[in-house]
């Protein structure tokens, strides 16, 4: 597989099942992340392109991620709802990014876009929304 493209690094953040997509990576771009993936074959499904479970799930982690950031110490979010429209495909190899454009974070909901990228190329967009829930002491 080809070199993580300058500028992004390992995904601060982890779990299982974020373990079991990536490795993700992340890139600072303004006020939020660029999240990167390279399509690995185990991504594919039977046509050899990356599942579109895949593309879902990479713009799920982003959108809220992004609308994390802005959520504040103390509170987390839940999707709510999403949608996504597939334009193109992403073959293994390709690294694929995905750039959010977040609307706004209230108290109790966050709305963001997102587009998939491959180079300069759309191949998925994505809009979410999110609850804002608050964090119940432990």
């Amino acid at each position: 597989m080809s070199a993580i493209p300058e500028g992004y690094g390992p995904l601060p953040r982890s779990s299982n099942f974020l373990q079991m997509v990536g490795p993700l990576y992340c890139k600072p771009e303004g006020e939020g992340l660029i999240l990167g993936l390279r399509i690995e074959e185990r991504h594919a499904n039977s046509r050899g392109i990356a599942h579109g479970g895949l593309l879902t799930t990479l713009a799920d982690l982003a959108l809220g991620f992004n609308c994390g950031r802005t959520a504040g110490f103390g509170r987390t979010l839940i999707t709510t709802s999403i949608t996504i429209d597939f334009i193109a495909s992403a073959s293994i190899g390709d690294w694929l990014t995905a750039h959010t454009d977040l609307q706004q974070t209230g108290k109790r909901l966050g709305f963001a876009n997102c587009y998939l990228m491959v180079g300069d190329k759309r191949i998925a967009r994505a809009s979410g929304i999110f609850s804002v829930i608050e964090r119940k002491a432990a």
